[in-house]
């Protein structure tokens, strides 16, 4: 584990470079890429969602595009169009640039569910489906979007059946004044993104995904999991429990959070402490819970705390 390990850093050491105070930010985001999954970052404008992407896809030597979503983007701007030639008399598909590995879909939630619902088959399945022909997309391939909060004038909400396509949901925050200082500092004179360089090759992110995979976890923290899960879909204050989409989300970032920490092997932290960010984006909120001003991590909470935790050794 231990080359893979120094690769996972020098990535992480790459990307602190030129994104100041934000390290579990940045290693939430790599375990979700890791994981095999697509990565939902939120919080208001200006506090550093696209530049932490950008410093993550400049430590990759990948091809990545980037899509700002706007109200008027239309769903062949995302997956491509099929346009007659008049020479040969056939229609011909030109790929859009969700033919990529490396998609940032950047404020997702300025524009129309329609133009949203675009990606769902690209981040589920990897294939973009024209008429009766599927083109799939080169692995790895990973969706970062960022998205404003609902609450911001000008954004639509993501449709449940997109939310759940994301692993993991990460929220930037603002830094604080002692890191604030050194952002301002550090691009007083320089754009210090624009002198990052690939750390991890294509084939290294392949490989670090199939490594997750085969991390070990045990049948009884197979069951916790379900056990989390059965009580979102039985609980008065959620409409809408969590997916088997879900469920595995949850085992998925278990193992790369396993992964990065350098065992071959899950232990029950490490779904109890990456379990927010897989489920609090994914469960749809009663009546009851709105009325009593509970949040979907306020519900988790309790989950967690009212959920037996096995014993799990070596």
């Amino acid at each position: 584990m231990d080359n893979k390990n120094k690769l996972i850093d020098s990535i992480m050491e790459n990307c602190k470079k030129a994104v100041v105070g934000k390290d579990n930010e940045i290693r939430n985001i790599l375990m979700g890429i890791i994981a095999g999954g697509n990565v939902l970052i939120e919080d208001v404008p200006g506090v550093g969602k696209t530049t932490i992407v950008k410093a993550i896809v400049k430590s990759f030597d990948l091809s990545y595009k980037r899509i700002q979503f706007t109200p008027d983007i239309m769903p062949s701007d995302v997956t491509g169009v099929s346009i007659y030639n008049q020479k040969n008399m056939e229609f011909e598909f030109k790929k859009g640039p969700v033919f990529c590995n490396i998609l940032l879909a950047d404020e997702i939630n300025r524009t129309s569910p329609k133009t949203q619902s675009a990606l769902l088959q690209a981040m589920e399945e990897g294939q973009v489906s024209d008429g009766n022909v599927t083109y799939d997309i080169e692995e790895p391939f990973c969706v970062l979007a960022t998205e404003n909060p609902i609450e911001q004038d000008g954004t639509f909400e993501l449709p449940e059946a997109q939310l759940d396509r994301f692993v993991i949901k990460v929220n930037i925050g603002y830094p604080v004044k002692e890191h604030e200082m050194k952002i301002l500092k550090l691009y007083k004179e320089s754009k210090p993104i624009e002198e990052l360089r690939p750390m991890a090759s294509k084939n290294d992110i392949i490989y670090l995904q199939e490594m997750v995979k085969k991390v070990n976890i045990k049948d009884e923290l197979i069951s916790y999991i379900l056990d989390i899960v059965e009580k979102t879909r039985n609980n008065e204050n959620v409409s809408l429990g969590v997916s088997t989409r879900g469920a595995l989300a949850i085992l998925r970032i278990a193992q790369a959070s396993a992964f990065m920490d350098g065992r071959d092997y899950v232990i029950p932290e490490d779904i109890r402490k990456n379990v927010y960010m897989v489920l609090c984006h994914r469960i749809k909120l009663s009546y009851n819970a709105n009325i009593n001003n509970l949040t979907p991590k306020n519900i988790i909470e309790d989950i967690i705390n009212s959920t037996y935790v096995p014993r799990i050794f070596k």
